[in-house]
C-alpha cells in the first residue's frame, strides 16, 4: 500500500485563489485546511503578503476595476496652496516658520496630480513589505529621497500626536489659535469630528496677521501648511486636530524629523489605497510623484522647470512642474510590467549632494548578523544584487505583473544592449532572468 503523500488537483476559487494543498493520509482535515494557498501567476507562497485577498493587483488580473473610474481622487492642494502661501511672511512669522524646519513646504507642491501616474504605482505598493514590488524586485521611497526632493529634517524627535476628542479639539483652538470657546465648539461640530477645516485655517492666519497676534497667525498657518501636503487627509478639506499639539511651543517644533513624519503618513495612506476598497489617497502625493519623475525618467509626462546643474540649493521637487499626460492608468499598467533595471535611475540625488549630504541615518542601523567578509565586495544597486536567488524568491511571493500577456501573442521581452562597461555582466544576467520568469508565466498562461 502506497502511503506517501499524494498531490490533488483543485478547482480555482470564486477569489481566484487556486489551493495547493497536499492530502496525507492519516492527517487531519483541519491541518490539511492550514496549508498554504496560492494565486494564479503569484504569490504562490502566500505567507508574506497575507493581504493579498484585499490588494486591488489581484482584482486588476482577472479584469476587475475599483469602479468607472479607475484612478484614485488624490489629495493635492497645490493650486490652493499658491494662493494661500504669501510671498512674504511678516518678520516676526518668518522666523519661527524657518526655524520650524517646515518652510521649504511652502513652494514645493505641483499645481496638479497626474492621477493616472500616480495610481499605476499605488496599485504595485504592499503594505506589508512598504515597497513597489516591480518587474526587477522592490523599491521604495527613502528618508533620503525625501531629505532631497523636501529638505525636511530627517534627525530630531520622532512623535506621534496622540489622538484627541472633539473636547480637546475645542480647547487646543481656543489656547493655540486664539478663538472664543463659541467660535471654537460651533466649528469642531461643524466638522463632525476632532478636526479644523483648511480654509478656516487660513481665515484665522490672515484675521490673526492683520491683528499682529504672531504667535495665533503662525501656528493656524503651519497647521494649514502641513495639512496641505505631508499631513493632507483623505477628506481633502480638513487637518486633523492632533496636529496643533506639535505647534504648542514654536520655539520647539524645530526639533522634530518632519521628514520621517511625512514618510510615515506617506507609507500609510499608500497602504490604504492598495486594497480594492479604497478610492482616495491621502498625504503628499508631490512626494510621490516627484519620486517617480527622479526615478523613472521614462515613464509619465512631467515638465522640467530648471536642470539640476543649475540648481542654487532649492528642493528637488520644485525642479518639476505638472504636465498633463496621455497616458492612463491602463496604458501604464503594461509599460511598467515591462521595466528592466536598465530603465532605472538608481541614484538621482548624486548632484545634489552639495545641498543634501547623504545622511547615515537613513541607514539601517544594527546587527544584522556576524559574517566573515572573504575578499573585498562592490555596493549593491538592483534589488538582485543584495542576495544570491532574491529574484527567485521574490517572483514566489509576490505578484509583479499586473496585466495577463495574451494567448495569442506572448511576449518577448528584449534584452537591451549595455554600454560597454565593469556592470555589463551582472545588469545582463538580470534582464536575463526577468526575461525568464516572463517566459515561463506566459508559458503557463497560454
Amino acid at each position: 500500500m502506497y502511503t506517501g503523500t499524494l498531490k490533488m488537483v483543485r478547482r480555482r476559487g470564486a477569489d481566484g485563489r487556486i489551493p495547493v494543498r497536499t492530502l496525507d493520509r492519516g492527517a487531519s482535515s483541519s491541518a490539511a485546511a492550514a496549508e498554504p494557498t496560492g494565486y494564479p501567476e503569484g504569490p504562490y507562497d502566500t505567507s508574506l503578503l497575507v493581504k493579498y485577498e484585499h490588494h486591488v493587483a489581484r482584482h486588476i488580473w482577472f479584469g476587475e476595476e475599483r469602479g468607472p473610474k479607475k484612478e484614485l481622487k488624490v489629495a493635492g492642494h497645490g493650486l490652493k496652496l499658491t494662493s494661500r502661501v504669501p510671498l512674504a511672511l511678516p518678520p516676526q512669522m518668518e522666523s519661527w516658520v524657518s526655524r520650524s524646519g517646515l518652510a521649504s513646504l511652502q513652494r514645493t507642491s505641483l499645481n496638479k496630480i497626474d492621477t493616472n501616474l500616480v495610481f499605476a504605482f499605488v496599485e504595485r505598493w504592499h503594505l506589508e513589505t512598504s515597497s513597489f514590488h516591480m518587474p526587477f524586485g522592490e523599491m521604495s521611497i527613502t528618508l533620503d529621497d525625501v531629505a532631497c526632493l523636501l529638505h525636511l529634517p530627517i534627525r530630531g524627535i520622532f512623535w506621534s500626536p496622540q489622538d484627541v476628542t472633539e473636547e480637546l479639539a475645542v480647547e487646543l483652538a481656543v489656547d493655540y489659535l486664539g478663538v472664543s470657546q463659541g467660535q471654537a465648539q460651533s466649528h469642531v461640530r461643524s466638522c463632525r469630528g476632532s478636526y479644523y477645516k483648511l480654509e478656516w485655517l487660513y481665515d484665522l492666519f490672515v484675521h490673526h496677521r492683520a491683528a499682529s497676534s504672531w504667535a495665533y497667525a503662525t501656528r493656524a498657518y503651519l497647521l494649514m501648511l502641513v495639512g496641505s501636503t505631508i499631513f493632507a487627509d483623505k477628506t481633502f478639506t480638513l487637518v486633523e486636530a492632533r496636529y496643533l499639539l506639535l505647534f504648542r511651543d514654536l520655539d520647539g517644533c524645530s526639533g522634530y524629523s518632519w521628514g520621517a513624519a511625512a514618510l510615515v503618513t506617506l507609507y500609510r495612506y499608500l497602504g490604504d489605497a492598495s486594497m480594492y476598497s479604497c478610492k482616495q489617497l491621502g498625504g503628499y502625493p508631490t512626494l510621490l510623484q516627484c519620486w517617480i519623475h527622479e526615478y523613472f525618467s521614462t515613464v509619465g509626462k512631467r515638465g522640467e522647470n530648471w536642470n539640476p546643474a543649475e540648481n542654487c540649493g532649492l528642493p528637488r521637487a520644485m525642479r518639476w512642474s505638472y504636465r498633463q499626460g496621455v497616458l492612463k492608468v491602463d496604458d501604464l499598467r503594461p509599460i511598467l510590467d515591462e521595466l528592466t533595471p536598465t530603465d532605472v535611475i538608481w541614484r538621482p540625488f548624486e548632484d545634489h549632494r552639495a545641498w543634501r549630504v547623504f545622511d547615515e541615518i537613513c541607514l539601517y542601523r544594527g546587527c544584522l548578523s556576524v559574517v566573515v567578509v572573504i575578499g573585498s565586495s562592490t555596493v549593491a544597486t538592483t534589488p538582485s544584487e543584495v542576495e544570491d536567488g532574491y529574484l527567485e524568491w521574490y517572483y514566489r511571493v509576490s505578484h509583479p505583473r499586473l496585466v495577463p500577456p495574451h494567448r495569442d501573442a506572448p511576449r518577448e521581452v528584449p534584452v537591451p544592449v549595455y554600454d560597454v562597461g565593469p556592470s555589463d555582466p551582472d545588469w545582463a544576467r538580470v534582464s536575463i532572468l526577468i526575461r525568464r520568469y516572463l517566459k515561463e508565466s506566459d508559458a503557463r498562461i497560454a
